[in-house]
């Protein structure tokens, strides 16, 4: 199995972007090396800015920019540049519908030994409730390639958030990727997994698993949270009757808040949620992590058996 951090994808598409639209600059906060710009910034550094560590003046910088008819890119950890420059994304970015993309990095507990202040879990509940901002969180390095290129392409904000350890590449080249359509991962009729970044390989070891027992899981990659796949969404339930929400983020307001407010509306079935559970992370093994905070492909089937014995 190839593994790559889907920050490489962000990366790999900065250098694309770079050759095919002279309209791309990228920003960054004093970390290119960890967030994969300084391949931006080798090749093109006329169009790179290192705002030093100043979120808040990247976000503004980048909002004048993107005035100015620009595309910028502006970078750092998630829990900064979503936590600390909330306020610019809100008023000043997404209030006008400004054209700037936001590549949060590091996202969830897999970062490790960082600890809690650099492990970014929240996220997707402070993006997706601005009014404007779409946001997107790739599964593997090939899809955050594919969504850092589609993002570019997408009128006004764009929240993209990729993580820092080495995972498990599982699309392919090939697979089609739409911004706002969710991508089956596996066929099933008991039971549906739906879940969005690296987390989503787990997803498919406890479908694998759950098949030996008799127990068929559909599992959909909602690499989109925002505009959600109703569609996909409301098919899942209607044709599979219950609904189990994985992600490396906190529960509450997160993937598994979303799919639930779709479901309450459109079709309500038995929802069990696998993800942060409204607690900080720690220092540790990313690995020895996952297992503390019930982010494996056992804690997935334990959920798939709860929520089937609620249908």
């Amino acid at each position: 199995m190839i593994k790559k951090p889907t920050r490489d994808g962000y990366g790999e598409a900065l250098l694309i972007l770079g050759e095919s639209n002279p309209d791309v600059v990228v920003l960054d906060a004093d970390l290119a090396m960890s967030t994969r710009t300084n391949w931006f910034r080798d090749k093109y550094p006329e169009r790179f800015f290192d705002i030093g560590i100043a979120e808040q003046d990247m976000l503004g910088t980048a909002a004048g920019l993107a005035m100015g008819g620009k595309i910028p890119f502006a970078t750092t950890y998630g829990v900064f540049i979503a936590g600390r420059a909330w306020d610019q994304i809100r008023t000043t970015i997404c209030y006008a519908n400004l054209n700037v993309k936001i590549g949060g990095m590091h996202g969830g507990i897999s970062v490790g030994a960082d600890g809690a202040t650099h492990q970014a879990l929240e996220e997707i509940a402070l993006m997706r409730v601005i009014p404007n901002m779409k946001m997107i969180v790739p599964c593997d390095a090939i899809e955050g390639r594919k969504a850092t290129l589609a993002a570019a392409e997408i009128p006004g904000p764009v929240y993209l958030r990729f993580a820092r350890e080495a995972t498990p590449i599982f699309t392919k080249e090939e697979d089609e990727w739409q911004f706002g359509k969710a991508n089956l991962l596996r066929a099933g009729t008991d039971v549906t997994i739906i879940g969005c970044g690296p987390i989503l390989y787990e997803a498919l070891l406890a479908a694998d698993q759950m098949a030996q027992e008799g127990i068929s899981c559909r599992v959909l990659n909602m690499h989109t949270i925002k505009p959600i796949d109703t569609e996909a969404i409301v098919a899942a339930a209607e044709e599979t009757g219950a609904i189990v929400t994985v992600e490396e983020h906190q529960v509450n307001a997160g993937l598994g808040g979303a799919v639930a407010e779709v479901l309450v509306k459109n079709k309500p079935v038995p929802v069990e949620m696998v993800g942060i559970m409204d607690t900080f992370g720690e220092s540790g093994n990313p690995d020895e992590l996952a297992i503390k905070y019930g982010l494996t492909h056992r804690d997935i089937m334990t959920a798939v058996r709860r929520v089937l014995n609620r249908k």
